[in-house]
């Protein structure tokens, strides 16, 4: 079975599950300027380095540059961002791991926006902060993902 081109009708999202729990996993995209597909590259260097490559290449496809906001478009398993949002690889490494959980929730039929799934993308942002600060051995990165979590820990969003 092939894993669809678009993940929009309930087919498609079906057909997509049922692929994931058989352990399917994405070859990785990324589309962009030579800037930006360097820069996503040390974010995912960082994605592996936490352990969390398999989860991200199951549920998202492609990393595509775009000039505006970030945003998880569900049908097409990809994020698109802008170069701003890969400037830090930390954070962006972050980002990437909140995107992968939504899009786990959106596969799995569960309601992947609002309140409380923002909640949850969250935490899967501050659990991927910690897991890489513990398994990092780069002191800048380890810095890094503890000013993050502070900003995190200060935020209301979360705490």
């Amino acid at each position: 079975m092939e894993f669809p081109k678009r993940i929009y009708t309930e087919e498609e999202v079906k057909k997509a599950k049922e692929l994931i729990d058989r352990g399917y996993h994405h070859r990785l995209a990324i589309k962009g300027s030579t800037s930006f597909q360097q820069k996503t590259k040390q974010a995912l260097e960082l994605v592996k380095i936490a352990g969390y490559n398999d989860f991200l290449r199951t549920y998202i496809r492609k990393i595509e540059e775009i000039d505006g906001l970030t945003q998880l478009r569900q049908a097409d398993a990809a994020i698109w961002t802008n170069p701003y949002a890969v400037e830090n690889p930390v954070d962006a490494a972050s980002i990437l791991m909140q995107k992968a959980n939504s899009m786990k929730e959106y596969v799995e039929s569960r309601l992947y926006y609002g309140g409380e799934a923002e909640k949850r993308a969250y935490e899967k942002r501050i659990e991927f902060l910690t897991v890489l600060k513990s398994k990092s051995k780069d002191k800048t990165v380890v810095q890094e993902c503890e000013r993050l979590l502070d900003q995190w820990r200060e935020s209301s969003l979360v705490y």
